[in-house]
């Protein structure tokens, strides 16, 4: 390809850049126009929505209803605040709009961008003007059906707390005249309110109809709550007093000290909090007041429970100023036995001084468990303090003397034990030795030709392991873990033995068996060999080398010999 070629080519390709380019951009241009065409065109719209047609009707609507000064002063505010929106706003919008066109006309894209987010500002704030606007004008023009209908309902609420009243006078008998007041502020609040509309005073309507609306809500509160605040604040928590105080009086007189329950501060404080409620009850304030007097029946029904509590605690103290006595004793009583015997079990037993520690600590500490003991009976003779307080020292004072007693048990076990140990190790000696005795039995009973070393080795070994326990039994003081420990290794090597013994015997029975059974065979050369080099094995003592040549000689002529030898031999 020539070098003329070439540049033709590029020159194509760079042409083809180009026009791709433009097509691009071209395209671009017409999206970005097109977009800005569509958001003028909104913001046109939005313009023209923001003087609407309720607001000239609403203010049509209003201007009959016009009879005294406050209500003209408030219209033609209204008429102002229209005007500056119609004629001074939105023109002002539209001057805006106009010169977007011309941005947009010259394709100044920048500049239009930033503009139209400033007129879409303006239009918000003044569309959010209008609409406020018309929200107050309809405060009045809607008012005189809004309130009919409020009116309505509180007349239905007031016709029912009225009946419920007179259906139940009794239950409000303390609280009559403030709630009859009441009634008759409601019935001239209801006049007021139809005098107003006739008037057109639609300012003072909407204060009469909050007025009513808040005395008929109170009333309502009233007669549903006043008969429980009535129950429970001259009754129930008034019985309730009657019914603590007979309690404590009994208790007293039985033993029992109350004092830390401050009982008489706490009622006093209760009767002044019950004038306190129906103070505000006589003015229908009853704010919090069924709280209150539940806090104040809660209480006293808590104090029930601390009465429970103090008999059930005095309960737990009795049992544990009896138990404890008794068993401190006993416990004290067993540590002394065991301390005077302590030098002899220290000198039986290769014991130190740590070992025996334990005791003097036991001793100390049922010693200080005596001391509070006594301490807690002395507080309690002096009636200074409370079954609850007593009956959880007492049950915690019992918690440490049942430690105390495991411990104690756990250091007579220990001891025990070392008796035990020692007489345990006694009769395992004789069944060590009888064990022994038998594995020598077996091999001289079975009369083997030659017993083989290592049965020897492991005789002399168990021999030896016995002769150690002999003397640790001998020797004081014993030491039991020594002891403990000749008698496992004794036991270890022994069994060893006997098994050795079983094992030798086992082999050399199998070894003989296989030779006499293979005798059958030795007109076969082969056989005959391997026969006679067992026999010799066998008369040296190997009898397990011996057991595997007559099995591999007999297997030459009878395949499987050793699993049929085997089945035979069990």
């Amino acid at each position: 390809m020539s070098r003329t070629t070439f540049i033709l080519i590029g020159i194509t390709y760079y042409i083809i850049t180009i026009i791709v380019i433009v097509v691009v951009l071209n395209f671009m241009s017409k999206k970005e126009s097109k977009k800005y065409a569509t958001e003028i065109k909104n913001l046109e719209r939005d313009k023209n929505l923001i003087i609407s047609a309720s607001i000239l009707s609403e203010l049509n609507k209003v201007e009959p209803l016009i009879n005294n000064s406050d209500s003209k002063e408030v219209f033609e505010e209204w008429q102002r605040r229209f005007k500056e929106i119609k004629d001074v706003e939105v023109p002002k919008i539209t001057d805006a709009l106009l010169e977007i066109e011309e941005l947009f006309a010259e394709r100044k894209y920048k500049e239009l961008k930033r503009k139209i987010s400033e007129i879409e500002l303006d239009i918000c704030f003044v569309k959010t003007k209008s609409n406020f606007l018309l929200e107050e004008i309809r405060g009045i023009t809607l008012s005189e059906e809004r309130n009919r209908d409020t009116i309505t309902k509180l007349k239905a609420n007031y016709r029912e707390i009225l009946a419920k009243y007179n259906n139940s006078k009794e239950e409000y008998a303390l609280i009559a005249s403030p709630i009859e007041l009441q009634f008759e502020n409601v019935d001239k609040l209801f006049s007021a309110f139809e005098n107003a509309m006739e008037k057109n005073a639609y300012q003072e309507v909407g204060k009469i109809v909050k007025a009513i609306d808040d005395i008929v809500g109170n009333l309502k509160i009233v007669t549903e709550e006043a008969p429980s605040i009535i129950l429970m604040g001259k009754k129930l928590v008034p019985n309730k007093i009657n019914a603590i105080l007979k309690s404590k009086e009994k208790m007293e007189k039985d033993g029992f000290n109350l004092e830390y329950l401050n009982l008489e501060y706490n009622i006093a404080e209760a009767n002044k909090k019950i004038a306190d409620i129906f103070q505000r009850l006589n003015v229908l304030n009853l704010e919090d007041s069924i709280f209150e007097l539940k806090t104040i029946l809660d209480y006293f029904e808590s104090t029930d429970n601390d009465f429970d509590k103090e008999r059930i605690a005095r309960k737990i103290f009795d049992e544990y100023s009896r138990s404890i006595l008794i068993k401190v004793t006993k416990l004290n009583k067993i540590n002394n036995d065991l301390y005077k015997k302590m030098d002899d079990i220290k000198y039986s037993y290769d014991l130190t001084n740590e070992d025996v520690f334990v005791i003097e600590e036991i001793h100390n500490e049922l010693k200080e468990i005596r001391e509070k003991y006594d301490a807690i009976i002395e507080v309690h003779r002096s009636k200074k303090s409370y079954f609850t307080k007593l009956g959880k020292d007492m049950e915690n004072l019992n918690v440490k003397l049942t430690k105390t007693e495991e411990k104690l048990e756990r250091a007579l076990r220990t001891i025990g034990s070392l008796k035990e140990d020692e007489l345990r190790a006694r009769e395992q000696l004789d069944e060590i030795k009888d064990i022994l005795m038998k594995s020598k039995k077996q091999i001289r009973d079975y009369k083997l030709p030659v017993i083989p070393e290592n049965y020897f080795v492991e005789l002399s070994e168990a021999t030896e392991a016995i002769d150690e326990i002999i003397k640790e039994l001998e020797h004081t003081p014993i030491s039991i873990k020594i002891l403990n420990t000749r008698v496992d290794t004794a036991r270890d090597l022994v069994f060893k033995v006997f098994n050795t013994a079983k094992e030798i015997i086992k082999t050399a029975k199998m070894a003989e068996t296989a030779i006499v059974y293979g005798n059958r065979y030795r007109v076969n050369k082969e056989v005959d060999m391997g026969l006679t080099k067992a026999e010799i094995s066998f008369y040296k003592g190997n009898f397990k080398n011996a057991l595997e040549n007559a099995i591999i000689a007999i297997n030459i002529v009878e395949p499987g010999i050793h699993k049929r030898l085997i089945e035979e031999y069990q």
